[in-house]
């Protein structure tokens, strides 16, 4: 008997993730809405687009975060801004630091920092997006985001890097990674790109083609674009430089098999849209078989940067809301709407003590890290179930576990008042007693545990109250074969 045939075992509570967030600011009069979810309806599979950028080493080791990663089971980490704000590992000046040497001698590169860097990832079977360039400036003088003066030696300092990690060249090692991303953000002046269009357009068909040629199995891609261009719908108007890239590989039949891009915002359900006319645009230049990699992507509080020095205070707190309940919520709906987008690989900015990172500079877990982790819970149910709501702030995701034995349902909450939730999950595959675990993310609590308990068989409707900028994570298992706490 089939799960889609198999009749109807009664009515009872999925595991509930609940995030509310103040991102939306309507009115603070609870409001009420039903969730509705029907176990016995697949309609896919639960995708682990939880990437991140950068890898667990920090402050020159001093700081570790490996354990906290291995809970995550992270599906990707792309290598950019490590070390931020002085890297000394991934960037092409740290690795091969004259560019007057000889790119085919191994003695002129410095690999060894690197390789620590990289290898916690290896170790916790973590897959990589190595970018091949320079980390962003935010100095006044820029060190090392200049256009390579010399393109293919270059482009050579970057195959001596791939043999390294791939072919074991130079003491190396027989990693396989397969992702490898030209440059980032060059369209962004001058922090990340201090020369033309037409000089990354240049770098990026040299690069690519040489990669290609020698490694056709490697996957090449970029160019990490933080501006697109206007969308209007379900299409985009290309900007300047990206039509100009799209066309200069076209027109020199340059590999493009990952288009990676960038967008920092306080809607979490822009990321679909704009994935879905990113696969037109990319549709309408051939480039039908490129896999999209939405490769930096967070919570912009307001929708205003605060970076720079002249604001120290309201930088902090900027900060704080991005790592803090209402980030953790942001970070949840968006994962959850990406669900049925076009895209084939997310990595959240980041997964480290950045000031964007999931941990505070000294590796302490901020709110996100936990809703990251949440969502990690989600995957332990990949099955995915027909889930709707009547409310269009609430976003629903529901699954199933393989053999049918735990279940999760996550509800995005983007209100900034209460919202009174009426959740009625039906044809859960057993039968009897339930055991049901709620967990709790908020301002004060860390996923932590806070109701429990068995409900008989029959019809259930859980009831419960969201307050702004929280979680509840429901584990529900059958009674005999309830799962330990966290």
């Amino acid at each position: 008997m089939t799960f889609e045939s198999a009749p109807r075992l009664g009515v009872s509570l999925f595991v509930i993730l609940l995030t509310a967030a103040s991102i939306v600011c309507t009115s603070d009069v609870a409001r009420s809405a039903e969730v509705v979810v029907d176990a016995s309806k697949t309609v896919g599979a639960i995708r682990p687009l939880h990437g991140v950028n950068n890898g667990p080493l920090n402050f020159g080791e001093v700081v570790d975060l490996s354990p906290y990663y291995s809970q995550l089971d992270i599906p990707l980490a792309r290598l950019h801004d490590p070390e931020w704000p002085n890297p000394d590992v991934v960037d092409i000046h740290a690795i091969f630091p004259d560019m007057n040497a000889d790119p085919a001698d191994p003695r002129n590169y410095q690999f060894s920092r690197t390789d620590d860097y990289i290898q916690p990832l290896i170790d916790a079977g973590i897959g990589i997006v190595y970018r091949l360039g320079e980390s962003i400036e935010h100095t006044r003088k820029k060190y090392h985001v200049n256009p390579p003066r010399d393109c293919a030696k270059w482009t050579d300092v970057c195959i001596g890097i791939i043999r390294h990690y791939n072919e074991g060249w130079a003491d190396g090692h027989h990693y396989g990674i397969t992702y490898w991303e030209i440059w980032n953000e060059p369209e962004n002046r001058p922090t990340m790109w201090t020369g033309t269009d037409e000089e990354y357009y240049r770098l990026y068909v040299q690069a690519a083609k040489a990669i290609k040629k020698r490694w056709p199995a490697l996957k090449v891609g970029g160019p990490s674009a933080g501006h697109q261009g206007e969308f209007v719908g379900d299409r985009v108007e290309p900007s300047s430089f990206l039509k100009g890239f799209l066309e200069h590989c076209r027109a020199n039949n340059a590999p493009l098999d990952f288009f990676s891009w960038h967008t920092y915002t306080n809607d979490p359900y822009l990321y679909a849209r704009k994935a879905r006319a990113i696969r037109r645009l990319l549709d309408d230049y051939g480039f039908t078989k490129t896999e999209i990699h939405l490769n930096e992507w967070n919570y912009l509080p307001d929708n205003e940067w605060i970076m720079g020095p002249e604001r120290p205070l309201e930088r902090r707190q900027w900060f704080e809301r991005i790592g803090g309940p209402e980030g953790a919520a942001f970070l949840l709906c968006a994962l959850i709407d990406l669900q049925t987008a076009p895209v084939d690989v997310t990595n959240y900015y980041c997964g480290d003590t950045n000031w964007w990172g999931l941990f505070d500079r000294y590796g302490v877990p901020r709110k996100t890290f936990y809703a990251m982790r949440a969502f990690r819970m989600l995957l332990d149910t990949p099955v995915r179930v027909q889930a709707s709501t009547s409310d269009t702030n609430l976003s629903v995701c529901a699954g199933l576990n393989q053999d049918r034995t735990m279940a999760t349902i996550i509800v995005a909450h983007l209100h900034k008042g209460d919202e009174k939730v009426k959740l009625q999950a039906s044809n859960l595959p057993w039968n009897g007693p339930t055991q049901w675990q709620i967990y709790r993310l908020d301002a004060a609590r860390d996923l932590q545990l806070v109701h429990d308990g068995v409900r008989d068989g029959g019809p259930t409707v859980h009831d419960d109250t969201c307050p702004p900028s929280s979680v509840l994570l429901i584990r529900l298992t059958p009674a005999a074969a309830a799962p330990a706490r966290l």
